[in-house]
Protein backbone atom coordinates (compact mmCIF):
# COMPACT_ATOMS: atom_id res chain seq x y z
CA UNK A 1 0.00 0.00 0.00
CA UNK A 2 2.76 2.40 0.86
CA UNK A 3 4.42 1.37 -2.35
CA UNK A 4 1.28 2.28 -4.39
CA UNK A 5 1.07 5.63 -2.62
CA UNK A 6 4.70 6.39 -3.48
CA UNK A 7 4.12 5.44 -7.13
CA UNK A 8 1.01 7.69 -7.35
CA UNK A 9 2.87 10.61 -5.74
CA UNK A 10 5.84 10.06 -8.07
CA UNK A 11 3.55 10.04 -11.14
CA UNK A 12 1.74 13.19 -9.94
CA UNK A 13 5.06 14.93 -9.31
CA UNK A 14 6.33 13.86 -12.73
CA UNK A 15 3.17 15.15 -14.43
CA UNK A 16 3.29 18.51 -12.64
CA UNK A 17 6.99 19.02 -13.34
CA UNK A 18 6.50 18.60 -17.11
CA UNK A 19 4.42 21.79 -17.41
CA UNK A 20 5.68 24.13 -20.14
CA UNK A 21 7.00 27.51 -18.96
CA UNK A 22 4.65 30.47 -19.09
CA UNK A 23 5.46 33.30 -21.48
CA UNK A 24 6.89 36.36 -19.78
CA UNK A 25 4.65 39.38 -19.97
CA UNK A 26 6.05 42.88 -20.50
CA UNK A 27 6.43 44.94 -17.37
CA UNK A 28 5.08 48.00 -19.16
CA UNK A 29 2.95 47.98 -22.28
CA UNK A 30 2.69 50.82 -24.76
CA UNK A 31 -0.44 51.74 -26.64
CA UNK A 32 1.36 53.26 -29.66
CA UNK A 33 0.17 56.79 -28.96
CA UNK A 34 3.70 58.21 -29.30
CA UNK A 35 3.90 57.05 -32.93
CA UNK A 36 0.45 58.43 -33.70
CA UNK A 37 1.25 61.79 -32.10
CA UNK A 38 4.58 61.92 -33.92
CA UNK A 39 2.84 61.30 -37.25
CA UNK A 40 0.37 64.11 -36.51
CA UNK A 41 3.22 66.51 -35.62
CA UNK A 42 5.10 65.62 -38.80
CA UNK A 43 2.01 66.14 -40.98
CA UNK A 44 1.44 69.59 -39.43
CA UNK A 45 5.12 70.46 -39.90
CA UNK A 46 5.00 69.41 -43.57
CA UNK A 47 1.81 71.41 -44.20
CA UNK A 48 3.41 74.49 -42.64
CA UNK A 49 6.62 74.09 -44.69
CA UNK A 50 4.62 73.42 -47.85
CA UNK A 51 2.67 76.65 -47.34
CA UNK A 52 5.91 78.63 -46.92
CA UNK A 53 7.44 77.07 -50.05
CA UNK A 54 4.28 77.63 -52.09
CA UNK A 55 4.33 81.27 -50.96
CA UNK A 56 7.89 81.63 -52.26
CA UNK A 57 6.88 80.03 -55.56
CA UNK A 58 3.94 82.43 -55.96
CA UNK A 59 6.16 85.46 -55.39
CA UNK A 60 8.88 84.24 -57.80
CA UNK A 61 7.46 85.05 -61.23
CA UNK A 62 10.86 84.74 -62.96
CA UNK A 63 11.05 80.93 -62.71
CA UNK A 64 8.77 78.07 -63.71
CA UNK A 65 8.64 75.66 -60.78
CA UNK A 66 7.95 71.97 -61.13
CA UNK A 67 6.75 69.65 -58.38
CA UNK A 68 8.50 66.31 -58.04
CA UNK A 69 6.82 63.04 -57.14
CA UNK A 70 9.19 62.86 -54.16
CA UNK A 71 7.74 65.92 -52.42
CA UNK A 72 9.98 68.85 -53.39
CA UNK A 73 9.91 71.67 -55.94
CA UNK A 74 12.53 72.79 -58.45
CA UNK A 75 13.29 75.01 -61.42
CA UNK A 76 15.99 74.96 -64.07
CA UNK A 77 18.66 77.66 -63.93
CA UNK A 78 20.17 76.27 -67.12
CA UNK A 79 18.63 73.48 -69.13
CA UNK A 80 20.41 71.39 -71.77
CA UNK A 81 17.98 70.48 -74.52
CA UNK A 82 20.60 68.43 -76.39
CA UNK A 83 21.35 65.99 -73.56
CA UNK A 84 19.20 62.92 -73.88
CA UNK A 85 19.45 60.93 -70.71
CA UNK A 86 19.32 61.35 -66.98
CA UNK A 87 21.47 59.21 -64.71
CA UNK A 88 20.21 55.72 -63.98
CA UNK A 89 20.92 53.38 -61.10
CA UNK A 90 24.63 52.58 -60.95
CA UNK A 91 25.78 55.56 -63.05
CA UNK A 92 28.63 57.61 -61.57
CA UNK A 93 27.89 61.33 -61.46
CA UNK A 94 30.03 64.33 -60.61
CA UNK A 95 28.27 67.44 -59.34
CA UNK A 96 28.47 70.51 -57.12
CA UNK A 97 25.81 71.81 -54.75
CA UNK A 98 25.21 74.42 -52.09
CA UNK A 99 22.81 74.60 -49.16
CA UNK A 100 20.86 77.80 -48.46
CA UNK A 101 17.98 78.83 -46.29
CA UNK A 102 14.76 79.65 -48.13
CA UNK A 103 15.60 83.36 -47.82
CA UNK A 104 18.81 82.76 -49.82
CA UNK A 105 21.28 82.91 -46.91
CA UNK A 106 24.16 80.51 -47.60
CA UNK A 107 24.58 77.74 -45.04
CA UNK A 108 27.18 75.66 -46.92
CA UNK A 109 28.66 76.97 -50.17
CA UNK A 110 29.47 74.83 -53.19
CA UNK A 111 33.15 75.64 -52.58
CA UNK A 112 32.92 74.19 -49.07
CA UNK A 113 31.22 71.07 -50.40
CA UNK A 114 33.65 70.76 -53.31
CA UNK A 115 33.23 68.49 -56.30
CA UNK A 116 31.07 65.51 -55.32
CA UNK A 117 31.21 62.00 -56.78
CA UNK A 118 28.18 59.80 -56.34
CA UNK A 119 27.01 56.48 -57.72
CA UNK A 120 23.25 56.72 -58.25
CA UNK A 121 21.31 54.61 -55.71
CA UNK A 122 24.42 52.61 -54.76
CA UNK A 123 26.79 54.83 -52.84
CA UNK A 124 26.26 55.02 -49.11
CA UNK A 125 27.16 58.70 -49.08
CA UNK A 126 26.14 61.44 -46.67
CA UNK A 127 23.78 63.09 -49.17
CA UNK A 128 20.32 64.23 -48.22
CA UNK A 129 17.53 62.30 -49.90
CA UNK A 130 16.35 65.38 -51.77
CA UNK A 131 19.63 65.75 -53.67
CA UNK A 132 19.79 62.00 -54.35
CA UNK A 133 16.29 62.20 -55.88
CA UNK A 134 16.99 65.49 -57.64
CA UNK A 135 20.07 64.18 -59.44
CA UNK A 136 17.89 61.58 -61.17
CA UNK A 137 15.84 64.39 -62.75
CA UNK A 138 18.85 66.20 -64.22
CA UNK A 139 20.90 65.83 -67.38
CA UNK A 140 24.60 66.46 -67.85
CA UNK A 141 25.48 70.18 -67.83
CA UNK A 142 22.24 71.33 -66.21
CA UNK A 143 21.91 73.52 -63.14
CA UNK A 144 18.75 73.17 -61.06
CA UNK A 145 17.57 74.93 -57.89
CA UNK A 146 15.60 72.71 -55.54
CA UNK A 147 13.32 73.73 -52.66
CA UNK A 148 13.31 70.92 -50.10
CA UNK A 149 10.97 70.56 -47.12
CA UNK A 150 12.84 69.48 -44.00
CA UNK A 151 12.03 65.79 -44.40
CA UNK A 152 13.88 65.80 -47.75
CA UNK A 153 16.70 67.93 -46.33
CA UNK A 154 18.46 67.57 -42.98
CA UNK A 155 15.30 66.92 -40.96
CA UNK A 156 15.58 66.43 -37.25
CA UNK A 157 19.40 66.45 -37.24
CA UNK A 158 20.15 69.68 -39.08
CA UNK A 159 23.78 70.67 -39.67
CA UNK A 160 25.77 71.15 -36.49
CA UNK A 161 26.29 74.84 -35.67
CA UNK A 162 24.89 75.87 -39.10
CA UNK A 163 21.31 74.73 -39.59
CA UNK A 164 18.74 73.92 -36.94
CA UNK A 165 16.29 71.04 -36.86
CA UNK A 166 13.34 70.74 -39.23
CA UNK A 167 14.37 73.65 -41.48
CA UNK A 168 13.39 73.61 -45.17
CA UNK A 169 16.22 74.56 -47.52
CA UNK A 170 17.04 75.40 -51.10
CA UNK A 171 19.98 73.98 -52.98
CA UNK A 172 21.45 74.74 -56.40
CA UNK A 173 22.95 71.64 -58.01
CA UNK A 174 25.11 71.55 -61.15
CA UNK A 175 25.51 68.13 -62.75
CA UNK A 176 28.98 68.13 -64.28
CA UNK A 177 29.19 64.61 -65.75
CA UNK A 178 27.49 61.23 -66.00
CA UNK A 179 29.50 58.08 -66.52
CA UNK A 180 27.16 55.30 -67.48
CA UNK A 181 27.53 51.92 -65.80
CA UNK A 182 27.43 50.34 -69.28
CA UNK A 183 30.72 51.96 -70.37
Amino acid sequence: MLRNLIIVLFCALLTLSCKSPDARRPVKSSSGTFIKESAKRNKKLFEKEQAVIEGIIELDTNNDYLASESGFWYYYNSRDSTATSSPKMGDAVTFTYDVRRLNGEIVVSSEENGLQNYKIDQTNQELISGIRDGLKLMKEGETVTFLFPSFKAYGYYGIEDKLGTNIPIQSTVTLKSIKSEDN
